[in-house]
């Protein structure tokens, strides 16, 4: 195993991938039981895609997997995960022949995310998927003028946002709920998950009869790294008009938009 880590690439290639030895203690349970628990793992990025853990096969309970499928090339073995009377279908995998670039994971296993119940980073929760350490979240206090309209109607208006710079992402105005015209949002039952950020909820706008359906979030327990923007507003750029020190920005291309 050691010896296929030290051929692993350190570093993000310009395609993209990235194996590198994780310093984490990392785990991964389902159904109140841990099915891999390493101090070794490898973080993984392939190109377009979000980053995994792949576990040395030493460092998994192997008793609860069970083969599921091979992958149409044949590269892949897929495993269920079973841990008593719970089913995770397919939620592991092992490269029984891989191209070159990856050989350092063979005798590797890697699990769906989002098929087992928690992981954790040394005693820290993780969510949606590990933290890639290449890519920076940066929460400046500002006193920049920031005004947010819909359809020509304020929504909000502050001197004192904090500028959210995330990298690849646009950067994000977090405003004070004081700065907020709460009175024309209301509160909705989604949540999403940032690894970088913890749990997020949502809000709708109203103007008259109109309704703009999640259009404003907020991280009301935020993990610690990102206590700056705890209980602060967010506006979507891409859906709102952001005026910034009286400079109309753009709308950004995102998957949001």
């Amino acid at each position: 195993m050691d010896e296929q880590v030290q051929v692993a690439e350190r570093y993000p290639r310009e395609d993209g991938l990235l194996i590198e030895r994780s310093p984490r203690w990392v785990w991964a349970q389902l159904n109140g039981e841990w099915v891999a628990n390493s101090k070794r793992a490898l973080l993984v990025r392939e190109p377009s895609r979000t980053p995994l853990y792949y576990f040395p096969e030493e460092d998994v309970r192997t008793e609860f997997l069970a083969p599921a499928r091979l992958s149409s090339d044949g590269r892949r073995q897929y495993w269920d995960v079973r841990v008593g009377e719970r089913t995770a279908e397919a939620a592991a995998w092992t490269i029984l022949d891989p191209e070159p670039a990856l050989a350092a994971l063979r005798g590797y296993v890697a699990f769906r995310w989002n098929r087992m119940d928690h992981w954790y980073e040394e005693e820290e929760e993780v969510f949606v998927h590990p933290r890639d350490p290449y890519k920076r979240v940066d929460i400046l206090p500002s006193s920049r003028h920031v005004r947010v309209e819909i359809d020509g109607v304020t929504m909000a208006e502050t001197r004192r946002p904090a500028l959210l710079f995330e990298t690849g992402l646009p950067t994000r105005y977090y405003i004070p709920q004081e700065d907020v015209r709460m009175d024309l949002l209301e509160p909705t039952e989604v949540h999403t998950q940032c690894p970088y950020k913890g749990t997020a909820s949502y809000w709708s706008a109203r103007i008259g009869d109109q309704s703009y359906r999640n259009i404003v979030w907020s991280y009301l327990d935020p993990i610690p790294e990102a206590v700056k923007i705890k209980r602060l507003l967010c506006f979507f750029n891409e859906k709102v008009d952001l005026i910034v020190d009286g400079e109309v920005q753009e709308r950004p291309l995102t998957p949001w938009s």
